[in-house]
């Protein structure tokens, strides 16, 4: 996809050129300019699907959702958030980074011996360059995470981009590793409040069956934040008659 829709821009370039060579500036400019409009609006907004599938939701017909985790492992906060999991008979989808896993391999085989699922958050999350980055660092920043799991028995099937921000080159690399993007439908925003019943409370107003509830671990967070915002929701969750489970893959749109 991301191969064809470089040659339609291309071509567009090259119309727009031909348009002004002509003299039809105004022509020119809106079909130099507007394709970029759109190619900006799917790298930058993680929902965007022009560029890249991404899974924003699943299918169910019952209270479910899809408790993810960013950013991990946490050598404070993983395991308590562990033992929060096991508490509530929640399952959870951790989306690690490479180089912290490598740090802490007890506690990526922890995560998969309490029947949790492990994923792909590139290896050094780049936030701000991962969107440009080369071809050999995009390779590397899928490559060295799955190399940095392999040892533990792991290999993710579900990738998510540092802060939802894509690659051109994104769906092709994601094919090839036999990878899919994984999104969210509720951003808790627990990385920029400074209260768990704030995020908590959020995370509510837009729960519905299906959702995928993003979530952060680690010292990025508030610590107002981090675990105790995880603890509010699932038991406001469980109260609500809402299960985590980690879904098939059939069950996406």
């Amino acid at each position: 996809m991301a191969r064809s829709t470089l040659i339609v821009l291309l071509a567009l370039k090259a119309i727009a050129l031909t348009l002004a060579v002509f003299g039809q500036w105004w022509a020119a400019a809106i079909v130099y300019f507007v394709p970029d409009l759109w190619v900006l609006y799917h790298l930058f907004v993680p929902s965007g699907q022009g560029l890249c599938p991404v899974v924003t939701r699943f299918n169910t017909p019952r209270a479910e959702v899809w408790l993810t985790i960013d950013d991990g492992p946490d050598e404070t906060d993983t395991p308590q958030i562990l033992d929060l999991l096991d508490r509530f008979g929640a399952k959870a989808t951790f989306f690690v980074i490479g180089e912290r896993a490598k740090r802490c391999p007890k506690l990526i085989a922890d995560i998969a011996r309490r029947g949790h699922e492990i994923a792909h958050h590139t290896q050094t999350h780049p936030v701000g360059t991962f969107w440009c980055a080369s071809p050999a660092r995009l390779s590397r920043e899928l490559d060295d995470a799955i190399d940095t799991l392999r040892p533990s028995g792991i290999r993710p099937r579900w990738f998510r981009p540092p802060v939802g921000i894509k690659h051109l080159l994104l769906p092709a690399a994601l094919a090839a590793r036999q990878l899919r993007c994984v999104g969210w439908s509720i951003r808790s925003g627990d990385v920029l409040v400074r209260s768990h019943e704030r995020v908590v409370a959020h995370v509510l107003r837009k729960l519905r069956p299906g959702a995928i509830i993003l979530m952060h671990e680690g010292p990025s967070l508030h610590p107002a934040v981090r675990v105790r915002a995880i603890a509010l929701l699932l038991e406001a969750l469980s109260g609500l008659g809402y299960r985590c489970v980690l879904p098939d893959p059939s069950q996406f749109r």
